[in-house]
C-alpha cells in the first residue's frame, strides 16, 4: 500500500542536545507514510540526542548542512530540547537554509523550543503559533501570536509545545507535507491568517 508522503523528502534540522523523541518520533511517522527523511546539521558524522535528564544517543547525520539544499526537500522539521536550537539560531547557515523553505512556501515545524530557531530567521511575525511555554515571551517580543494548543498550524507552519504532544504534531506534519504548496495560501496583508488548531 503506497503512503500519503510516497515522493517527498524531509530536513530535519539539529545538532547535540536536540530532545530525541522530538526528532525519531516525527522521522518515524513521516517514513510510515513512505517519506525519504535526512538528518541534517551544521557537522559531519552523528549528533546526540537528549533523552529527558541525560544524554541520549547518537543518531547519523544523513546530509551534512553544507552539503544540504533546501531544494531537495519539500519540508523542514526543528526538533526542540534546549541546547541544539540555541546552537542553531546563531548559526548565519543555518538561518539562511530556514528562510528558504519560508520562500519557498514549504511546510516547517517545529516543537519545543524549536521556534528559537525560527525566531533568529525573523520568520515569526504575524503568525499562530505554539512552544515550550518559556519560549512564549520570545515569540510576542518577535511578533508572533502565541496559544497554548498542543498543535497550532498556520498556512504550512506547524508548532507544538512539548514531547507530550508529539502524537498530535506527527499527525498535522504528514497532513502538511501532503497537501504540500497549495495549502500555503498566505493572505494578504490585514486578512485574518488561516490557521488550523489540532486537538
Amino acid at each position: 500500500m503506497t503512503g500519503k508522503l510516497e515522493g517527498k523528502r524531509v530536513a530535519l534540522l539539529v545538532t547535540d542536545g536536540f530532545e530525541q523523541a522530538e526528532l525519531t518520533l516525527p522521522k518515524a511517522a513521516l517514513e510510515r507514510e513512505g517519506a525519504v527523511c535526512d538528518v541534517v546539521a551544521p557537522k559531519e558524522g552523528t549528533v546526540k540526542g537528549w533523552k529527558h535528564a541525560a544524554w541520549g544517543e547518537e543518531i547519523a547525520i544523513d546530509v551534512p548542512l553544507s552539503q544540504a539544499s533546501p531544494d531537495d526537500y519539500d519540508a523542514l522539521v526543528l526538533p526542540g530540547g534546549v541546547a541544539s536550537p540555541d546552537a542553531l539560531r546563531v548559526e548565519p547557515e543555518v538561518l539562511r537554509f530556514v528562510r528558504r523553505f519560508f520562500s519557498a512556501g514549504k511546510p516547517v515545524a517545529a516543537i519545543g523550543h524549536g521556534p528559537w530557531t525560527l525566531i533568529d530567521a525573523g520568520v515569526v511575525e504575524g503568525r499562530r503559533m505554539t512552544s515550550w511555554l518559556s519560549v512564549r515571551t520570545d515569540l510576542v517580543n518577535a511578533g508572533a501570536e502565541w496559544i497554548d494548543a498542543e498543535v497550532v498550524v498556520d498556512d504550512g507552519l506547524i508548532t507544538s509545545r512539548r514531547a507530550a504532544d508529539l502524537r498530535a504534531f506527527g499527525a498535522k506534519l504528514v497532513e502538511e507535507v501532503a497537501e504540500g504548496r497549495a495549502a500555503l495560501r498566505r493572505p494578504s496583508r490585514g486578512a485574518p491568517p488561516r490557521p488550523a488548531e489540532g486537538r
